[in-house]
């Protein structure tokens, strides 16, 4: 299913003034009133205002005068829309680290289609929120829907009360119902003309007859209800950085089964590597866009954990997720971007003698594969970390992370696995230093039939207080049945400040 958010820049023009203001500065420019004006024929009149003048009243279309009446010594600059419409266009391509489809939306909005994106940055509310809070360190005011439609994505993000917004799959009609028919992007004097008939919201627009109102206001405001409803299509021609590596592919049949479309992949990727090769560069994240015959955009998007450019590995990258995109009538087009590319020097091609014991070898390419099957998240190496507690000594790290020099503690046997957190456990034991005889796990009962400790990690005093006497003694156990387990019971067994002398399993060997 489609999923399409709208990011609006309420203040853009006047965002971007205060940003460039700032630039060099070793503290940013206090927030006072500004605005930007333009000469519309008859009279000067305001054209964009930042949050201090919203709130004293200054809005865009009101004549400068009037404004400088209101608020004396009013910040004044000349608006540029030519700038604005630039900048705004550099956003939208700073915006494809969420989606490869992203597009400006003029005069203050950025569309992203973020369809099969969004579980890459935590879910679409958490990247939105990352998002809007990027913006705003950057003092750029925003806000952001998410929807089904690019219409109501539109609508929902400029009338919502919330900053971000996220409407369920299926629940555009719903979402847009109470709306004013002004967010249905119509021109001004068809907004005026439902109001003078009494249609003031969307909802009360859907359920009037189509047939009058397309005789009286046009096709247009149909199609744009149909569109934020899902009813009618509404693509978005995206953004491609001028300096991005890439190359685009038509056919003069559209292209249906999965064989044309890999072969068209293998072109596509010796042709971008060669792009790459000229510049010195090899891909990092990969953009393939499929372009169907029904103006729909289709989008792979791979990434690889270090920069390559072999053809051959970037081509089986892509070709082994096809089954995720559907042709629909058949694909006219396809381009390749390098979304992400790094320097890559020249280097000696690695061939081992006959036998080569010894010869490194390159796990990239692997953990490409597996990234791409899988999940990025589901590729990580583990690196040790300098704490003696056992969930701390620990973390995840990219796969071909560099350790440094960091190393795993010799002599002190660990579980492979450790239980987030550790599950309580009945344990039968004679205190205070006596091995656990048997416990109790899931209904389970477990006889001890050797053990190894206690091995005694105290807390880490540093942290916080409440560890500053903490006491944890752990035994390696093994049951009878072969099974083998690493146990702890919180405490000394003498002094009742160190633990209550409960007993957890935190892992299994």
């Amino acid at each position: 299913m489609r999923r399409v958010v709208s990011l609006w820049l309420p203040t853009w023009p006047t965002d971007r003034l205060r940003r460039a203001q700032g630039q060099g500065a070793a503290v940013p420019p206090v927030e006072a009133p500004l605005v930007t004006r333009a000469h519309d024929g008859r009279r000067l009149t305001v054209v964009a205002a930042n949050r201090a003048a919203h709130v004293l009243g200054l809005r865009p279309g009101m004549p400068l005068a009037h404004a400088q009446a209101m608020v004396p010594g009013l910040e004044v600059a000349v608006a540029d829309p030519e700038g604005d419409a630039d900048a705004l266009a550099d956003v939208a391509a700073w915006c494809l680290r969420y989606s490869p489809l992203t597009a400006p939306d003029p005069p203050d909005g950025i569309w992203l289609d973020v369809t099969g994106c969004a579980h890459l940055h935590g879910g679409e509310e958490a990247m939105l929120k990352d998002l809007l809070g990027r913006l705003g360190r950057s003092g750029v005011t925003a806000s952001a829907a998410v929807a089904d439609t690019p219409g109501a994505a539109w609508a929902v993000a400029r009338h919502a009360r919330d900053p971000v917004t996220v409407v369920p799959p299926g629940g555009q009609a719903d979402a847009i119902a109470l709306l004013p028919v002004a967010a249905l992007r119509l021109p001004g004097e068809t907004v005026a003309g439902l109001r003078r008939l009494g249609l003031d919201l969307i909802g009360q627009l859907v359920s009037t007859p189509r047939g009058p109102l397309a005789r009286r206001f046009g096709a247009e405001a149909l199609r744009r209800l149909d569109q934020a409803l899902g009813s009618a299509p509404e693509p978005i021609t995206p953004v491609v950085p001028p300096e991005a590596v890439q190359h685009t592919l038509a056919f003069r049949e559209p292209l249906l089964t999965a064989e044309a479309l890999r072969l068209a992949i293998g072109g596509l990727a010796e042709a971008v590597c060669a792009g790459l090769e000229r510049a010195g560069l090899g891909a990092r994240r990969l953009d393939l866009l499929f372009e169907r015959v029904d103006d729909a955009t289709k989008v792979l998007r791979a990434g690889t954990a270090r920069p390559t450019r072999d053809p051959r590995h970037l081509a089986r990258l892509l070709g082994e997720r096809l089954e995720e995109v559907d042709p629909g009538f058949g694909v006219a087009a396809m381009r390749l971007v390098v979304a992400l590319a790094e320097p890559l020097a020249p280097a000696q091609a690695a061939v081992p003698l006959a036998g080569g014991a010894g010869a490194e070898v390159d796990l990239a390419p692997l953990v490409d594969r597996l990234a791409a099957r899988f999940g990025a998240a589901r590729v990580f190496h583990v690196l040790p970390v300098e704490s003696d507690v056992p969930e701390r000594s620990a973390r995840r790290a990219p796969p071909l992370a560099d350790p440094g020099h960091a190393v795993w503690p010799s002599g002190l046997p660990r579980p492979v696995r450790l239980l987030a957190p550790p599950q309580p456990v009945e344990v039968l034991s004679v205190l205070p230093d006596q091995p656990p005889a048997a416990f109790s796990w899931r209904r389970v009962r477990h006889r001890v039939r050797r053990a190894d400790g206690p091995e005694r990690i105290a807390g880490e005093w540093w942290r916080r207080d409440g560890e500053r006497r903490a006491v944890r003694d752990y035994w390696a156990v093994e049951d009878e049945a072969g099974q083998r387990f690493w146990l702890f019971r919180r405490g000394d067994g003498a002094d009742p400040a160190t633990g209550d002398l409960t007993w957890f399993l935190h892992g299994i060997f």
